[in-house]
């Protein structure tokens, strides 16, 4: 019979893994605080896709040429009574900088996709490396994933910076007590939410981490209307010039317009999937109070979608009018140049008649044959003229 293990060992063994685990974890922490200092710099992340045939997880992106990518880290601890936002902090105060009493909510926000900061901060919360992963992949669909202490939430924000619309991943990690945000590039559609959590009689001061969350979702669906509005300007000013004169500027807005419009309704899509997905689930993570938010959130999502359509209808429509457009343009002027020329079809019949070398044509002896031929030609132009323009093909018809 085999002895039966001993409790004191098996937990000292336990002890001793879990301190080994904390202090691998808090020696990368001190490592990229010394290592990395990016604060001020510009924040841009170039798309990350896995090594075909490589190892799944964050692993296989932890070299040293993913040690320079810039990052920058904010945090906002609140609660009931107190608020207290910092920028530009090192990941180790982020992680482990003692939280207040009272505090409800630790919200921590990296701007920029660094694989090694990733690492480390998803080890610190327990987040499973596949899971961390998808945080770099900036091609990943919207989507929602309910773990035991967690859920990870992938949206796409769309935002004007700089008179363009800019495009990232935004992926959210919910705990009971902290918030997770990872961004591709600094700027975002979240300052009102950060202004808002300074006002002591908010509704974040007051609930959990599931509510910043929902705000965050709210906060990138309300961003779109104002872009939504701005496409069915453009549209409509699109629409004067393609009447007035089309031009080939015209279609390349519009091929443009169209395939952004795609982009935004398969972003909103997902992220109604998403919606649903919070809404439905029974984590709890998530409050019963929040569900009716949830709903409003999905309501917006939908408008969105049908606004979408719309305008997309409206391109596609004016993509046809401007085909119209350029085809009527055409036949104007072929019709231009199939009168100029019936002009001279008389005048050709009469040259080619007296023009042929024949020995004995009675007319070309006459000496009023010259002055003859051109009272022809002008008879039979000015005929023209008067058929063209009763039949409608030159001015107005009456």
């Amino acid at each position: 019979m085999n002895p039966a293990p001993d409790s004191s060992n098996t937990n000292k063994k336990r002890s001793t893994g879990g301190k080994k685990k904390r202090s691998a974890v808090g020696s990368a922490i001190r490592a990229l605080g010394r290592g990395l200092s990016h604060a001020g710099k510009a924040i841009h992340t170039k798309p990350v896709r896995p090594t075909p045939g490589g190892s799944p997880g964050i692993e296989q992106y932890l070299h040293n040429d993913t040690k320079e990518v810039p990052f920058k880290i904010t945090t906002v601890d609140y609660g009931r009574d107190f608020h207290d936002a910092r920028s530009d902090v090192s990941l180790e105060q982020a992680l482990n900088s003692p939280r207040k009493e009272g505090q409800r909510v630790r919200w921590i926000n990296i701007d920029g996709l660094n694989p090694h900061v990733i690492d480390v901060v998803c080890k610190h919360f327990g987040v499973h490396t596949l899971v961390a992963e998808d945080t770099l992949s900036t091609h990943m669909r919207p989507k929602i994933e309910v773990f035991k202490d967690y859920l990870q939430i992938v949206a796409r924000q769309h935002y004007h910076k700089q008179n363009e619309l800019k495009n990232e991943q935004v992926s959210i990690f919910l705990f009971k007590d902290t918030l997770l945000s990872f961004q591709e590039h600094a700027g975002d559609v979240f300052d009102p939410i950060r202004k808002r959590l300074m006002n002591h009689d908010s509704r974040f001061r007051s609930n959990q981490a599931d509510y910043l969350c929902y705000a965050l979702l709210d906060s990138i669906v309300d961003h779109l209307f104002p872009i939504q509005e701005s496409y069915t300007n453009d549209l409509e000013e699109l629409e004067d010039r393609i009447l007035e004169a089309p031009t080939a500027e015209c279609q390349q807005s519009l091929f443009s317009m169209k395939h952004d419009l795609s982009r935004q309704r398969r972003a909103l899509w997902a992220l109604r999937e998403v919606i649903d997905g919070l809404y439905r689930t029974e984590s709890p993570l998530i409050g019963h109070d929040l569900k009716p938010f949830l709903r409003d959130v999905q309501d917006h999502t939908i408008q969105l979608i049908d606004l979408i359509s719309n305008a997309r209808d409206t391109a596609a429509s004016l993509g046809d009018l401007y085909q119209t457009s350029v085809s009527n343009k055409m036949n104007e002027i072929m019709k231009v140049l199939t009168l100029m020329s019936s002009f001279f079809i008389p005048m050709t019949f009469l040259a080619g008649v007296y023009g042929m070398n024949f020995k004995y044509i009675p007319e070309l002896n006459w000496k009023y044959s010259y002055a003859t031929f051109w009272l022809i030609c002008l008879i039979s132009c000015t005929s023209l003229l008067i058929f063209f323009r009763r039949k409608g093909w030159i001015g107005q018809r009456r």
